[in-house]
Formats: structure tokens, C-alpha cells, sequence
């Protein structure tokens, strides 16, 4: 077997100092300079000496193939730097060992920290490179956090206009509305009004003037201002009578008629049905009766108009089910029910009450009324033809020094679930967002009430939100919160055209006008943003207490309605049977 043998070179001793001895030695250690690396220089130093960077490992090679040679003054991207010692293609140990500048001419690397890489953490670049990314300091943070918070608000304001403009567009279209009364066979369609062409009318009226003022007022207690939803209110339960008298069965206006005051003759509930028109959703109708030259608008007993409408211009549809404690007839009961109680508890209990020229017309004598007052006014719709209608105020409060009227209605919360806002929470700190939200679900009540107290010519609407004690019992409320408003101003935060309400009215009256005399019927179409006008016989509705009208063979057995509310002509007071339901209840 033969071994091969290894050669390890020879390791000169250098007694000289440290590291291998000068090439240029004579001694026995010139043997190792046959071994030494060829083209490494070598810079001597001491060990006091601080040594720099040999090698920079961190520069990156941007072009390897287009960089110039290694150790040239222009390569900045070079790993070793030997430009001190660079001779044309190669480093010669001669030229170095006996260089006395040697150790001035050899330069450290630089020592500067190298660039940034173009990876890590995106929020380490400018923040304007990629706007996607997030902030690098904690201000800019809260200022992107204010951004996208203005982003979502502008996005919720430009839903909310968008819904508001297209007010004519269809809505809840999963929703199947009935039709408030039933079209008969022989009923004949006359005229067919869009909504659409309602929104182009226009009509200046002068300063209406004032003929009458009936009934009594109590003054409006201060201390509900202060209610808030730590301290609510049990929402208490009156009985005194509240009339809703239509239009031809109301006393005054019958005189006022035989006096030929005026052509026409409405109620505020009427007119303000026609102005706030296409704001409307749920079907209703008005019966009209052309008299000669004078023209009337009648509601029938149990009309839509007697109850309050929920969530009426609301995304979300309401249960179907007439059982159903939230559909839409049984709150409708509930709102009115609530509306009457709360205009009798926010009054003053010390037994004042401030009479004007004559009692509530269609009242009996001895039997206790609310606080209510019905304003006789005159308005002029051409050189021949004016208007009278019958006005209603709740209220007096002592405004500057002098006896103001009052406006007194409430909003209803009957689960936050569908409304989307809680007023318990929400009330006290955000009191904006709360009516914003009732604007958008309930934005046609909203306009008849405005519209109401500007016919009125109230001083203040004081509006009031009630909520139910737990969801699911419709039967106790209370008293969150109450908030005053003027109504012009009023009118203008929610884009009520007083002109426009006018106009649309103007526009049904010329109409009927021109119609021979009889009775008619303005139908509210249960699906569409329109209006129809029948001709209808002239005993249509006369037996007409429920609902639905029944054929004649079911007639025979009247209700009960009908005992109590009467069939004596138009000095019978009518109220509303779906009020009287709840007081029995309770």
C-alpha cells in the first residue's frame, strides 16, 4: 500500500512585528515569500491601530456585466476597496512594501449606514407614494382615522339626498300596500295626476285673514323641556274628547258657507294630505262633494287620515299581519292613541283654561272637551274664489311677554330594531342623528304636522318622542325627550315649499272646479306616485264605518261604531273608532 504525502507550506517566523515578514527580507524567511497569495495587498498596522471595514458585503451588485473592473475608482458597488493600491490590471506587493505613505494612502470603506431596501413594512415610505398605506406616525393615524371618517360620513349624506330626491321612485317594493277604499265596478276614473307634475307647481297666497277662533287652550308645561331619557315620563291616559270633525258636518263651517264667505272649505288635515301629496307612500283618499259654486273636502269616518302613519317613507317594510302589534294599521292605532294622550299630559293641571269667541263647534254641553282650539281662516286663491279652513292649536305658553300658540304632536320608537337608532342612547349626545333618522322613516308625517302648524299659524311645534316600555307591550309608553321648533324654520331643514304646497293645492281646487256637481273621491294609489279623481253616487260612504266597505246583505247588523258615533246628521261629533280601542283597553 503507498501512502501519498501532504506538503503544508512553510510558516515564516516574524520576529519583527506582526503579520508575515517583508518579501524583501534575506533572512530564512524569504522562503515564504515564494508562498504568500499573489495580488493581496497587505497594509501593516500596530495593535494600538483601530482597523476600519475590511469588506462591505451589504452593497448590492446592481449590473454585474455593465460594471467596470474590479478596484476601479468608479465602482461604487465594488465588495473590497483597494483603489489605493490599484495598478492597471493587478496589485503588486513591490509597489506597496516600501511606500513609507502607505498608510496615508489606504482609505476605509465608507462607514455610512446603507440605504433603506425597497421591502419591509409599507408604512416606513412616504405616505403620498402609495395612499393605501398605513401612516408611520401616531398623528398621522388619527388624521387618516378623521379622513376615512369623513369619507363615510359624505357617503351616508349622499344616500340620504339621493333618497330624498327620488322621492318618486318606487319603493319597498317587496311591501304589497292595500288601497284605502275599494274601487267599485261602477265608480268612473275622471283624471289621473302623477306625482311628478306636482313638483314643477308654484302659487304665492296673500296674508290669510282670520274669522273665527273656537274652543279653549290650557298653557304648555315648561318642565317637559327638561325631560331626558335618564328621567322619562310614564305617558299618562285621558279621556277627555278630542273631535275630528269632518268638513261638511262642522257647525261653523256650514254658517260660514250659507254666509258665502268663501268657495271652498277644507281642514288643515286635508290641505296638509294635498300639499305634503307626494311625499306619500301609503294609499288614502279624500272625499269631494261640489255643492252648487262651493266645493268641499270631506274625509270619510275611519279615513287613513284619522290615524298617524309609521315608517312610512322607511326602506324597510313593516309586517304584513293586521295582528301583528308592529304592522302597519296597528301602529298607526298606537300613534294616534299616543298623539292624543301626549297633547292633554304636557299641559298645565291647575284647571285654567283661556276661552276665545265661541265653544268647540259639535261639542255637548256638559261633557269635558280637551285643550283644543279650531282657527277659522281666509286665504285668497283668485280675484273669485277663497278658501276656508278650519285650524287647529293644542297649546299657549308665554312667549317674550306675549301669549304664543302651540303645535303638540309625538314621535313614536317602537323598536330600535327597525327604526336602526336607539333614543335611549342616542337622544341626550346626538339629538341630530335621531330626527335626521325619523326624517327619513317618517318624512311625510313629518311634512303634514309643518304644514299643519304653518296653516295654523303656530308660533312653536313642540314635538315629542315616546317609546314604548319594552318592545313587544304597545299598550305603556313613555316620555324620552321634547323638542321645540319654529315652523318656517322648520320647514326649510326638511325642503318644505310653502309655494309648492300651494300650488298643488290651486291646482286640485281649478280642477274640481270645473267639474259638474256631485260627489267624488281622490284616491292615493296604493303602488304608484300618483293621484286618481272617480265619480262616485252621491250615497257612497254613508255607511261606510269600517274599514272595508261590506255588501248590503251584511249591512243588515250594523257595529257598534255606528250607535255611538252616530248617524244624526252633521251635529254628531265622529272620532275615530281605532282611538277609542286603546282607552278600552287600558
Amino acid at each position: 500500500m503507498v501512502f501519498e504525502t501532504f506538503e503544508v507550506g512553510t510558516v515564516p517566523f516574524n520576529s519583527d512585528g506582526w503579520g508575515p515578514p517583508d518579501a524583501s527580507s534575506t533572512s530564512s524567511t524569504s522562503v515564504a515569500a515564494a508562498n504568500l497569495l499573489p495580488n493581496v495587498p497587505l497594509a501593516s498596522f500596530s495593535r494600538s491601530e483601530k482597523l476600519g471595514r475590511v469588506a462591505d458585503w451589504t452593497r448590492a451588485l446592481s449590473n454585474p456585466s455593465a460594471r467596470p473592473p474590479t478596484g476601479s475608482k468608479s465602482d461604487p458597488s465594488a465588495i473590497f476597496d483597494f483603489s489605493a493600491f490599484a495598478v492597471d490590471e493587478g496589485f503588486g506587493l513591490a509597489n506597496s512594501a516600501g511606500n513609507p505613505d502607505e498608510d496615508a494612502a489606504f482609505r476605509l470603506v465608507d462607514g455610512k449606514p446603507p440605504p433603506r431596501p425597497k421591502f419591509g413594512p409599507k408604512w416606513r415610505f412616504n405616505q403620498y407614494h402609495n395612499r393605501n398605506q398605513l401612516p408611520q406616525r401616531r398623528d398621522e393615524e388619527v388624521e387618516a382615522k378623521k379622513r376615512e371618517a369623513e369619507k363615510d360620513r359624505a357617503r351616508r349624506d349622499r344616500h340620504y339626498n339621493n333618497n330624498r330626491n327620488n322621492i318618486h321612485q318606487q319603493r319597498r317594493e317587496a311591501a304589497a300596500f292595500k288601497s284605502s277604499v275599494d274601487i267599485q265596478p261602477e265608480w268612473n276614473m275622471l283624471e289621473q295626476i302623477p306625482f311628478s307634475s306636482f313638483s314643477k307647481l308654484s302659487f304665492t297666497v296673500q296674508e290669510p285673514e282670520d274669522l273665527l277662533l273656537c274652543g279653549g287652550l290650557e298653557s304648555y308645561d315648561r318642565s317637559f323641556d327638561r325631560i331626558t331619557p335618564k328621567a322619562e315620563r310614564r305617558v299618562e291616559r285621558f279621556k277627555n274628547r278630542s273631535f275630528k270633525v269632518t268638513t261638511s258636518d262642522d257647525l261653523v263651517i256650514r254658517r260660514l258657507a250659507k254666509e258665502d264667505k268663501a268657495t271652498v272649505f277644507a281642514t288643515d288635515a286635508i290641505l296638509a294630505a294635498l300639499m305634503c301629496a307626494p311625499r306619500s307612500v301609503y294609499s288614502w283618499d279624500l272625499v269631494i262633494q261640489r255643492v252648487g259654486n262651493k266645493l268641499f273636502f270631506d274625509k270619510r269616518d275611519g279615513s287613513p287620515l284619522d290615524l298617524l302613519s309609521v315608517h312610512e317613507t322607511s326602506q324597510e317594510p313593516l309586517p304584513e299581519g293586521k295582528d301583528d302589534i308592529n304592522s302597519a294599521h296597528s301602529l298607526g292605532v298606537e300613534a294616534a292613541f299616543i298623539n292624543q294622550n301626549f297633547a292633554q299630559q304636557v299641559l298645565v293641571k291647575n284647571g285654567k283654561r283661556e276661552t276665545y269667541d265661541e265653544p268647540i263647534p259639535n261639542a255637548n254641553e256638559g261633557e269635558e272637551n280637551a285643550s283644543i282650539a279650531y282657527r277659522y281662516r281666509r286665504w285668497k286663491l283668485d280675484d273669485s274664489m277663497y278658501l276656508v279652513a278650519r285650524c287647529e292649536l293644542q297649546s299657549t305658553v308665554e312667549l317674550n311677554n306675549q301669549k304664543s300658540f302651540l303645535t303638540l304632536n309625538a314621535l313614536n320608537e317602537f323598536d330600535p330594531k327597525y327604526s336602526g337608532v336607539d333614543w335611549r342612547q342616542k337622544l341626550e349626545t346626538q339629538r341630530g342623528a335621531v330626527l335626521a333618522n325619523e326624517l327619513k322613516n317618517n318624512g311625510n308625517k313629518l311634512a303634514k304636522w309643518t304644514a299643519q302648524a304653518l296653516l295654523a299659524n303656530a308660533d312653536m311645534m313642540k314635538i315629542g318622542f315616546v317609546s314604548r316600555v319594552h318592545p313587544r307591550d304597545h299598550f305603556n309608553h313613555v316620555i324620552l325627550s321634547v323638542l321645540g321648533y319654529k315652523p318656517k324654520d322648520f320647514a326649510g331643514q326638511i325642503n318644505l315649499n310653502t309655494n309648492n304646497m300651494w300650488g298643488i293645492v290651486k291646482s286640485i281646487v281649478d280642477l274640481c272646479m270645473k267639474l259638474s256637481e256631485g260627489k267624488y273621491v281622490l284616491v292615493k294609489d296604493p303602488s304608484k306616485p300618483q293621484v286618481r279623481i272617480y265619480e262616485v253616487p252621491a250615497d257612497a260612504f254613508e255607511n261606510d264605518y269600517v274599514e272595508e266597505p261590506l255588501p248590503e246583505d251584511e249591512q243588515v247588523q250594523p257595529p257598534e261604531e255606528n250607535n255611538t258615533e252616530g248617524g244624526g246628521g252633521g251635529a254628531e261629533t265622529n272620532e275615530v273608532a281605532e282611538d277609542k280601542k286603546p282607552e278600552g283597553q287600558a
